[in-house]
């Protein structure tokens, strides 16, 4: 004879009453900002397992309309209340805006906001400083060469590269395109600093690596960059840019096959070391003779590790299984992807081009982000149903990096 289970009378369990431990076992497996998101609002339980030391999560994909990208999900993303739209740059987990008396930064995580002064609110090291110019002719040209003074008053200066080094510490590379200098700053100063005799330079990026900032130009000669405090002021400013390591740079040449690379420089931690990426976009150029347009083609990736013992570049083969690099104009990054199960020894890039700075055209009028592999030196488009337009509207497309 059986006997009969009585049925549970009680309520069924919560989903609150999940240990602790393994709620934390759940979420390290999430890999974006919006799936933690939505687990830390299920319950108060939940939400103090995402306040434990987690894995980095993935970088948002972020749009000039406000809209952003989950990778690798292709739903858009809104952050509630704000849109978000009309940013100018991007850096880290901040979107930078512009306004009338400077900008402003903000972090769509926590709402942090950070301001900074106006490009026209600028310190000149020496303080009585004049442009010089060599009149030729009926020409005018910078003498005896391109300074901050000849530059400061264009209607195309913008910053092309800003990073927060520190919460004492604000670097940034503003130019007109092709040409740009080294502006810092307090958060919530009245002016930037600047060395206003000190040569512009065709910088392709920065970054705070180990305490120090490094530049790096087209010439891929490594620059560290020296900050003092300003004794009146307490401002901090550049006291002096030296170079650390001698690069070895090819530059543009047409091959007879009507083909022609472009380079970008790219400078990103990873692992510890300091990360030179060299992109070579091969393009199409018009036969001799022939009127038409420079059209970009493939991408090729070179890396080279900073041997500063040595003072060179060491090319490197791989980025590591796990690593992946996040690459753009505005913000880059590197970060390991084994916690999630993910391939890694990629690098995922985005067409951003350079405000006021054209080299080449492009056949189609989308545009997305692609991933090379370091492994077989192919390029494939990520996600093909994630694209937008390329208009100078969208041109400020980033990569957006939560807070870890």
């Amino acid at each position: 004879m059986t006997v009969e289970k009585k049925p549970h009378s009680g309520p069924p369990p919560s989903w609150s009453a999940l240990p602790l431990d393994l709620a934390i076992l759940v979420v390290r497996l999430l890999p974006t900002y919006a799936d933690r998101a939505r687990f830390a609002a299920v319950c108060p339980q939940w939400r103090a397992a995402t306040r434990q030391i987690l894995p980095t999560p993935l970088p948002l994909l972020a749009l000039p309309d406000g809209t952003f990208y989950n990778i690798p999900y292709t739903k858009p993303f809104r952050f509630r209340g704000c849109g978000f739209a009309g940013y100018q740059s991007a850096c880290g987990n901040w979107l930078v805006f512009p306004r009338d008396d400077g900008c402003f930064l903000v972090d769509p995580f926590t709402r942090a906001t950070v301001t900074l002064p106006a490009l026209s609110c600028v310190r000149l090291r020496p303080p009585n400083a004049v442009a010089k110019w060599l009149n030729i002719g009926r020409a005018k040209i910078a003498d005896p060469y391109t300074t901050w003074m000849h530059i400061r008053g264009s209607k195309k200066l913008h910053i092309s590269k800003l990073i927060l080094c520190s919460p004492n510490l604000v670097a940034a590379l503003v130019g007109i395109g092709y040409t740009s200098q080294i502006l810092m700053c307090q958060p919530g100063a009245s002016a930037w600093s600047v060395r206003a005799y000190d040569r512009c330079k065709g910088f392709e990026d920065m970054v705070f690596y180990q305490g120090k900032l490094y530049a790096i130009a087209k010439d891929e000669n490594l620059l560290v960059v020296n900050i003092s405090e300003d004794h009146s002021t307490s401002d901090p400013q550049v006291s002096k840019i030296g170079r650390v390591i001698k690069g070895d740079p090819w530059y543009p040449a047409v091959f007879e096959d009507n083909t022609m690379p472009r380079k970008k420089l790219y400078l990103v931690e990873s692992c510890g070391a300091l990360l030179m990426v060299r992109r070579a976009i091969w393009c199409r150029v018009p036969e001799p003779g022939v009127k038409g347009k420079v059209v970009a083609r493939q991408s090729v990736f070179e890396v080279f590790e900073a041997d500063f013992e040595h003072s060179r570049w060491v090319k490197a083969s791989t980025l590591g299984d796990d690593q992946v690099l996040y690459l753009g104009r505005r913000c880059s990054r590197a970060m390991s992807v084994a916690a999630y199960g993910f391939s890694g020894d990629l690098i995922f890039f985005l067409d951003d081009d350079e405000q006021n700075r054209v080299e080449y055209h492009y056949k189609d009028e989308n545009t997305s982000f692609s991933v090379y592999d370091m492994r077989s030196g192919t390029v494939r488009t990520a996600c093909p149903t994630i694209s937008w337009k390329r208009c100078n509207e969208m041109l400020l497309a980033a990569w957006l990096f939560p807070q870890d």
